[in-house]
């Protein structure tokens, strides 16, 4: 292991106290920070992007656990310097991009295959997963973290109150594992919520034939309102009969008994039908 300095030590020689506007929660045990880093494989090949890395904790880790190269996208100039040092310690081996996450294509970022290790900011969680969504086959897994709640609803099976469209789009694209959970207390400053570490990992297709926006269409359709029969929720879209009958599902029933394939068909009819 590098000599770096202790996570408090650089912290506080940085300044580096969390913002609550950058969603920041930073982890200090290392330990941890190392199981994450592991759940991600081999890093020996291809490029590991980190979103967020903060103080560094699990920029450390995955440098130790032998990562070839890293990408850490960073927007907090306070943290870059911190980034900075690490990369001296480890050199060639750390490249820090100064930009918002949001703003990055990070399926182009260094060479294949590529994984996504990150403790995302909350805020912006499930926006940065939709467009990597988007782009699945660029990405070999991802090892990420989201509020307990967000991973209930990534790996939610048909008939369960947490599933919805995340859960359709996710598992449509990607296998879906839910790893480990992490104590808010393992935070500084603690979050008000548990945390869960999540595995994705893209499939080599699609579970069924469809398109990523009109399968946003039919989901956000039904599931904005799932109390109502689909025959009721899908009239947005056109005629609901219609598109039902041809994707072979019964109009009485509610979103949240539609299994992903189902929604696939719904929205290869409402092409079919444009």
């Amino acid at each position: 292991m590098t000599d770096l300095p202790p996570l408090r030590e650089v912290i506080a020689r940085h300044g580096l106290g969390a913002r609550k506007s950058l969603g920041q929660h930073f982890l200090f045990d290392l330990n941890l920070t190392g199981r994450i880093a592991r759940a991600a494989g081999d890093l020996s090949v291809g490029t590991v992007i980190e979103i967020g890395p903060g103080p560094g904790g699990l920029t450390r880790a995955l440098l130790e656990a032998g990562a070839r190269r890293v990408i850490a996208i960073e927007r907090d100039d306070r943290a870059i310097a911190i980034q900075q040092e690490i990369a001296e310690a480890y050199p060639g081996r750390l490249e820090i991009l100064a930009a918002d996450a949001l703003a990055v294509d990070a399926a182009t970022l260094g060479e294949a295959p590529r994984k996504i290790v990150a403790n995302l900011p909350y805020n912006i969680s499930t926006v940065l997963l939709l467009a990597w969504l988007r782009q699945a086959p660029a990405f070999e897994r991802m090892i990420l973290m989201f509020q307990k709640e967000v991973v209930d609803r990534l790996a939610a099976v048909p008939r369960s109150s947490h599933y919805g469209r995340l859960s359709v789009i996710t598992q449509w694209l990607c296998e879906v594992k839910p790893l480990f959970n992490v104590d808010r207390r393992a935070f500084t400053p603690p979050p008000s919520v548990t945390s869960t570490i999540v595995e994705l990992v893209p499939r080599p297709q699609p579970l069924a034939p469809a398109r990523f926006e009109t399968l946003e269409r039919v989901t956000a359709a039904a599931f904005g309102q799932r109390r109502k029969m689909l025959r009721s929720s899908l009239k947005q879209l056109g005629n609901a009969e219609a598109l039902l009958d041809a994707a072979g599902i019964d109009g009485t029933a509610r979103a949240e008994e539609i299994q992903v394939e189902g929604f696939c068909a719904l929205a290869r009819a409402l092409d079919a039908s444009q």
